[in-house]
């Protein structure tokens, strides 16, 4: 692999921020009701990719040639957001905190996105404006808006049926639960600090969150991890709200000998049969292997690193090295962004070994393609999403999108879609 230039990440935000003011409970919001039931519409599966500081989620086929069908404004309301933000001295700190620290100088306008049963709509979390919205896939307005806890909506989740969407209120250290059709509330329940990843499992019986604690500030040094707060896997009752387990991977990791690994853990999936959580930590340039029936960490790989990142572990995003995992629907395979190497690989499961390197700019995400063949990743220091074959570990096609792409997510539209009016 010839190694990509990084760009220098230095994150820049007052450690004190997060402690700012009393956190109160925010409520479903609906801006209008949803349509009538009409008859169902024959669907078509598209992917979606947020543009995390565009604003917007571009729509691709999601196979093949990944080819363009459209691109949604996630933000029609962006004035109203920021009137409100600005006439409140403790929502416009944390905005401007939100810009300077995750944002790397750049408001965080579109995290993660799921559409509805019905294909009418985009759900959507936008960290900067602490809510999630459901914009109409037709006429591009908002259905509903539910404001989080706190100031910052981050990693969502949708329920095997696609009736329920969770999403991580940040700073709040909550997870919100809420109907995809209406957005009101179904249920809520506490984590550890800065939850962010989160994971139906049982059918949707249960909600795995994980939280990664603080990762804005720059004391990244080993001997300062005590100052990252509570790190832990958070995992609920649906049906309750109710907390039934709390993992911690410290304790995990510590008895697998691994003492040296950060507990923050970052983006994970599981093997198809549920039995075995990967997962990736802040600082890491691999990837954990969990036992859940033994809860016990089983294996961990090591990855290549670039020789032209930095060690320097202020410079890297979000206390990231790698970020992006997705796995194969057979199983046997593993995709891995290697977020700060500039590079993303195919790990074989079976012996945690990487497959070729395929350059790429500062990866975010890794995600499958709607037959299973590829993985997609979103390369967001070079605005385009790239496809790798499973099978052969290389690189299928890249298709350009919009600025700073980030989450991707299969979703599904009415055959014959065409993109609302741009705003």
């Amino acid at each position: 692999m010839t190694p990509a230039s990084l760009r220098p990440y230095r994150l820049r935000r007052r450690a004190g921020l997060a402690t700012l003011a009393a956190l109160a409970l925010a409520v479903s919001t609906p801006l209008a009701a949803a349509p009538a039931p009409a008859a169902a519409a024959a669907l078509q599966e598209v992917m979606f990719v947020g543009n995390n500081w565009d604003g917007t989620a571009d729509v691709i086929r999601s196979r093949g040639d990944y080819a363009k069908l459209g691109r949604i404004n996630v933000t029609p309301d962006r004035a109203a957001r920021l009137r409100e933000i600005y006439l409140n001295p403790i929502k416009l700190a944390y905005f401007l905190g939100i810009r300077q620290g995750p944002g790397e100088g750049h408001d965080q306008l579109v995290d993660d996105m799921y559409t509805t049963p019905d294909g009418t709509a985009l759900v959507a979390s936008r960290p900067s404006f602490a809510d999630v919205v459901s914009i109409d896939l037709a006429t591009g307005g908002i259905r509903w808006r539910f404001p989080v806890s706190g100031y910052r909506a981050d990693h969502m989740a949708v329920s095997p049926d696609g009736t329920r969407v969770a999403v991580s209120a940040s700073t709040s250290n909550t997870v919100h639960v809420l109907d995809i059709r209406t957005g009101a509330q179904l249920g809520s329940f506490g984590t550890g600090d800065k939850p962010h990843e989160n994971i139906f499992t049982d059918g949707g019986r249960r909600l795995w969150n994980m939280s990664i604690g603080e990762v804005n500030t720059d004391l990244d040094a080993p001997w300062l991890d005590w100052t990252k707060g509570d790190r832990r896997i958070t995992v609920a009752d649906t049906s309750t709200s109710q907390v039934v387990k709390v993992i911690d991977m410290r304790e995990r990791l510590d008895a697998a000998g691994r003492r040296d690994l950060s507990d923050a853990v970052r983006p994970a999936v599981f093997s198809p049969d549920g039995g075995k959580l990967y997962f990736q930590v802040s600082f890491f340039n691999g990837l954990v292997e969990y036992d859940v029936a033994a809860d016990q960490v089983t294996r961990v790989a090591t990855l290549p690193k670039n020789p032209a990142t930095s060690e320097d572990r202020t410079t890297w995003v979000n206390d990231s090295r790698h970020h992006g995992l997705s796995v194969s629907p057979d199983g046997a395979r593993l995709c891995v962004a290697g977020t700060m190497d500039d590079y993303a690989t195919v790990v074989d499961r079976a012996t945690l070994r990487e497959g070729p390197l395929v350059p790429a700019s500062k990866p975010y995400w890794a995600t499958v393609s709607g037959d299973g063949r590829d993985c997609v990743i979103s390369e967001s220091g070079a605005d385009q999403v790239t496809a790798i074959n499973f099978a052969t570990g290389q690189k299928v096609v890249s298709v350009p999108v919009g600025d700073h792409p980030q989450r991707v997510r299969i979703g599904h539209l009415p055959q014959g879609w065409t993109p609302p009016p741009a705003a």
